[in-house]
C-alpha cells in the first residue's frame, strides 16, 4: 500500500514538473511589447530638396487613356486582400508586351495613372509605362528589394534589406529623404494620408512622415518582422517570427492587442506572412503551415487549419472566402466566416508568393515557373502559362500585368473592355479676316 502511495506521489510531482517546463517553455520569451518613448537607432537623412512646383508641360499629344483603377501598395489596399473580386475580365487571352527587367520580382508592381512601379532582387526600383513597357526611369538605391514601392501621392517609398526605407518622386525617381536602421527591411510600406508604416526585422513598427521621412513613432515588438503591416479603420496589424499578432492603434502607436499562436505545449508558430483582414477577421500562415483566423477586435483564435508543410502566402481575400497556397503544391479555398475548407486544388510545385483574385478566378505562381487562374468558384483550372515565380501581378479594369520571374507583361483578358479611341485635337479654327480694305499709296519720287 505504502508503495503504491509512493508510486502515484512520484506520478504526481512528474506530471507537475512536467506542466511546470511546459509552461516555462510556453511562455518564456514571450514580449508584450512597447512603444518608445524614444526613438533610437534610426538616422534621417534628406538627399534632396523636395522639388518645386513643376511649371506647366506642353500640351502632350492626345492618347487612349490611363486605366483608372490605382493598385497602390503589395495587396492592393491597406487591407492587403489581393483582390479585385469587381473587375471581371476573365481568361487572359493577349499578351500586349513583355519586357524584362534586371532580376527577379519577388513581389508584385504597384500602379497608377498609367505608371507601373515594380522592385528586383537586385536592388533596382523601375516606373514602367504601362501602355508600351518602356522604362521611364529606373534607380538603385540600397541593397535587394523583395517589396512592393508604396505609391503616396508625388512620393513612391521604397523598402530595403539594406536597413533603408526611401522617400522618390513619382516624377523621376529622384532620391528625396532616407530613413535608416540597423536591421533589414523587408515589409512592403503602407500609407493612409501623409502617414506611412513599416515593420524592420529588429522587430519594429515604424510610423513616418512621407513627405518628410521623419519618423512619428516606433512600436517594438519584442519579434522579427519580415510581414508588411495591414490597416483597417485605426487598427494597424502586423505578424512576427516569434509567433505573435499585433494590433495598434495606428494614430499614436498605442497597443490594442496581441495574441501569441502555438504550434503545441512547447513551441510558438513564426510568421512570415503577412495578415490581410476583411475588417471582422484577421488571417495569416505560419511558416510551419497552420492557417490561422482571429478576430480583428480582440485576437481571438477563431479558426485554424494544420497543412503540414511550410506556408510563406499572404492570403487573398474575396467572395467570403480565403485563398491561400502552401508548399505542397495546393491552392486552398476556406469560407472566411467559420474555416471550412470549401475547396483544394493541386496545381504542383511550391506556391511561396501571394494568390491573386480577380473576379470570379484566382491566380497564384509556383517556384517551378508556373502560373495558374482556377474558378474560385470551385478551383477549376481554366488558364495556364509556363512562367511563373513568385507572386502572379495585379489587376485593373481593363488589364492583367503579371510579373513571372523577372518577366513584365501586360496581358488583354477574354471580356476586357475594347481599347478606347484616342481623343481627336480639337480642330483649329480659321484666323478671322479682317474687314478692313488694304489702302496703299505709291511711293514718293
Amino acid at each position: 500500500m505504502r508503495k503504491r502511495i509512493v508510486l502515484a506521489s512520484a506520478a504526481v510531482l512528474l506530471l507537475l514538473a512536467g506542466s511546470a517546463v511546459a509552461a516555462w517553455f510556453a511562455f518564456r520569451d514571450r514580449p508584450t511589447g512597447h512603444l518608445e518613448s524614444s526613438v533610437t537607432g534610426v538616422s534621417y537623412a534628406q538627399l534632396k530638396k523636395p522639388p518645386a512646383k513643376p511649371k506647366r508641360p506642353k500640351p502632350a499629344q492626345p492618347s487612349a487613356p490611363a486605366d483608372q483603377l490605382c493598385w497602390r501598395y503589395f495587396g492592393g489596399n491597406a487591407q492587403r486582400t489581393l483582390a479585385r473580386p469587381s473587375v471581371a475580365l476573365g481568361r487572359p487571352t493577349k499578351i500586349l508586351w513583355a519586357r524584362a527587367v534586371d532580376g527577379f520580382m519577388e513581389y508584385q508592381p504597384s500602379y497608377c495613372n498609367g505608371t507601373l512601379y515594380v522592385n528586383t532582387y537586385r536592388g533596382t526600383t523601375y516606373a514602367i509605362n504601362a501602355a508600351t513597357g518602356q522604362t521611364i526611369w529606373r534607380r538603385r538605391h540600397g541593397g535587394p528589394k523583395p517589396s512592393t514601392p508604396a505609391i503616396a501621392g508625388d512620393r513612391l517609398i521604397v523598402s530595403s534589406t539594406d536597413g533603408t526605407v526611401t522617400g522618390l518622386a513619382r516624377s523621376n525617381g529622384h532620391a528625396l529623404w532616407q530613413i535608416r536602421v540597423n536591421a533589414k527591411v523587408e515589409s512592403s510600406p503602407v500609407v493612409i494620408g501623409n502617414v506611412g508604416y513599416v515593420g524592420a526585422t529588429d522587430g519594429r513598427l515604424l510610423a513616418f512622415d512621407v513627405r518628410t521621412g521623419h519618423v512619428r513613432w516606433a512600436y517594438d515588438t519584442g519579434g522579427r518582422i519580415n510581414a508588411s503591416p495591414s490597416v483597417w479603420g485605426q487598427r494597424l496589424c502586423i505578424t512576427t517570427y516569434a509567433g505573435s499578432i499585433f494590433c495598434l492603434r495606428r494614430s499614436n502607436g498605442k497597443k490594442l492587442w496581441h495574441r501569441y499562436i502555438r504550434r503545441n505545449a512547447l513551441i510558438e508558430e513564426s510568421f512570415y506572412a503577412s495578415p490581410s483582414t476583411d475588417g471582422k477577421r484577421l488571417y495569416t500562415i505560419s511558416r510551419d503551415g497552420k492557417v490561422v483566423a482571429v478576430s480583428a477586435v480582440s485576437g481571438r483564435r477563431l479558426w485554424t487549419h494544420d497543412l503540414n508543410t511550410d506556408g510563406y502566402s499572404t492570403p487573398a481575400i474575396a467572395h467570403g472566402r480565403v485563398f491561400i497556397g502552401d508548399f505542397n503544391g495546393y491552392l486552398h479555398a476556406y469560407r472566411a466566416r467559420d474555416g471550412k475548407e470549401l475547396w483544394a486544388r493541386h496545381v504542383g510545385g511550391k506556391l511561396l508568393g501571394p494568390a491573386l483574385v480577380a473576379g470570379g478566378l484566382v491566380f497564384c505562381s509556383n517556384l517551378e515557373t508556373q502560373t495558374y487562374a482556377l474558378r474560385a468558384g470551385d478551383g477549376k483550372i481554366v488558364w495556364h502559362i509556363g512562367i511563373g515565380k513568385y507572386s502572379p501581378g495585379i489587376v485593373t479594369e481593363r488589364h492583367y500585368y503579371f510579373s513571372l520571374n523577372g518577366i513584365l507583361m501586360a496581358a488583354l483578358g477574354r471580356h476586357s473592355p475594347p481599347p478606347a479611341k484616342p481623343a481627336k485635337p480639337a480642330k483649329k479654327r480659321p484666323a478671322a479676316r479682317s474687314s478692313k480694305k488694304r489702302v496703299t499709296t505709291a511711293p514718293k519720287r
